[in-house]
């Protein structure tokens, strides 16, 4: 199975934005021919075919990302969130994130920092009676994100649906919300958030160019894009036996258990269609450039 990377950069030092050029160029809704996993479509069909993807697998997406990665996948998630590695007072913007599984981990993480530093501070309060440490443990403990708020901005209604539902059945509430919203045009003003994420969303961008544009401009100065996405499988052996899976197995799943063949199968052709990572010896990453821009960010190999 492809090894799933992670890109991590700070936007404002890699990526400049000309004036007015994402808006510019949001115009073009036709655009050239591009590829649908191995098809080639206009723009605009591209875009009208993702959308029906997601619908379509939404309620099953979840088990099929079990069944396809034998559940590596949430160690990929936990790998992107430690990363990250968010403080009390995060916020994030989680796009594409329509099923919550990045903002869940996030959540956690943070409450998790959380707890600890209460503990320490509870240890300098020792010379408190123990009515003055209640108190104030339970004002502290009451905001237990510590100010920190996640948005899960994602483009299905249907995959933002079942993230919601997912939410309420697990508990989560405190510091969460749910926007429904295109990568290519984000509604949320400039210098918003600390750190972007897109977990296995990118390679469904219709413009990546608009996208990664997009993603500097709500960014605060110095703040962190990470994106979690597969690689392509170098070892000639290795690669045999995962195009196996892929295109032999993995269809089959999306049939027996999603009802839907079509749709994991363009879900495979789509990680071959994606950019190839690139390997020096100081790293892995994934390069390229729009209209000049050097936009390389250093990538963390995990998975398999």
């Amino acid at each position: 199975m492809a090894a799933a990377r992670l890109c991590r950069c700070r936007c404002r030092a890699l990526l400049s934005r000309p004036a007015g050029a994402v808006r510019a160029r949001r115009g073009l809704a036709a655009g050239p021919e591009m590829h649908f996993g191995f098809q080639t479509v206009t723009e605009e069909e591209r875009r009208e075919k993702i959308y029906q993807v997601f619908e379509n697998v939404a309620k099953k997406y979840d088990v099929m990302n079990d069944s396809m990665t034998l559940g590596i996948h949430r160690v990929w998630k936990d790998i992107l969130v430690h990363k990250m590695n968010p403080c009390p007072g995060t916020l994030l913007l989680d796009v594409a994130g329509g099923t919550g599984d990045i903002a869940f981990r996030f959540i956690n993480y943070v409450r998790s920092v959380r707890q600890r530093q209460l503990q320490r501070k509870l240890k300098h309060h020792q010379n408190l009676s123990w009515q003055q440490i209640f108190e104030s443990y339970q004002k502290d403990e009451f905001n237990s994100l510590g100010d920190s708020q996640v948005v899960v901005c994602d483009i299905n209604r249907e995959m933002l649906k079942v993230g919601k539902q997912k939410a309420e059945h697990l508990g989560y509430s405190e510091g969460l919300s749910w926007v429904l919203g295109n990568a290519e045009e984000l509604p949320f003003d400039d210098d918003k958030f600390d750190v972007y994420t897109i977990a296995f969303g990118i390679r469904n961008v219709t413009r990546i160019d608009l996208a990664l544009q997009e993603a500097y401009r709500v960014l605060k100065p110095g703040g962190r894009f990470l994106c979690l996405e597969f690689s392509h499988v170098s070892n000639p052996l290795l690669s045999r036996l995962y195009d196996l899976y892929s295109f032999q197995v993995i269809p089959v799943l999306g049939e027996v258990i999603a009802g839907d063949w079509r749709s994991y199968q363009y879900l495979v052709e789509s990680i071959r269609q994606f950019p190839p990572q690139v390997v020096n010896n100081y790293g892995t990453y994934f390069s390229g450039g729009a209209e000049g821009n050097d936009r390389r960010c250093r990538l963390f190999q995990s998975g398999l």
